[in-house]
C-alpha cells in the first residue's frame, strides 16, 4: 500500500500550490485522510484532515482560510489547495491515511504515510 504525493515546488509569497495524493489501493476510499508537514528543524505537524466521505474537514489554525482539503469524486484521492502562501509554510508535506472513517488531527492516529513533497515559499 502506497500513498503518492505530488504538486510541491517553489512559489513566491502570496502564491498558490495544489498538492495531490493518490493511494495505490481503492480501499482508501473508506479511510479518513490528512496532510502533515515538517519544516526544517521542527517536528511533523498536522495541517488538514478530512473524513472518508469528505463531509467533515479539520485545519491547523495557521492555515484556516488559506488551505482547503478535498477528496476526489471517487473518494480515493485527496488534494490540498494552498493559497496565500507564506515563507513559514515552507516544509515537506506528507499525505496520510487512517484506517477509520473518522478524521483526526493526531499524527499517531494515521496508519499509512506518503513519501512527502517539498513546498518552498520564497519571501
Amino acid at each position: 500500500v502506497q500513498l503518492q504525493a505530488s504538486g510541491g515546488g517553489l512559489v513566491q509569497t502570496g502564491g498558490s500550490l495544489r498538492l495531490s495524493c493518490a493511494p495505490s489501493d481503492t480501499t482508501f476510499s473508506t479511510y479518513a485522510m490528512g496532510w502533515f508537514r515538517r519544516a526544517p528543524g521542527k517536528e511533523r505537524e498536522f495541517v488538514a484532515g478530512i473524513n472518508w466521505s469528505g463531509t467533515s474537514t479539520y485545519y491547523e489554525d495557521s492555515v484556516k482560510g488559506r488551505f482547503t482539503i478535498s477528496r476526489g469524486n471517487a473518494k480515493n484521492t485527496v488534494s490540498l489547495q494552498m493559497n496565500s502562501l507564506k515563507p513559514e509554510d515552507t516544509a515537506v508535506y506528507y499525505c496520510a491515511a487512517r484506517r477509520s472513517r473518522l478524521g483526526s488531527i493526531t499524527t499517531s492516529d494515521y496508519d499509512y504515510w506518503g513519501q512527502g513533497t517539498l513546498v518552498t515559499v520564497s519571501s
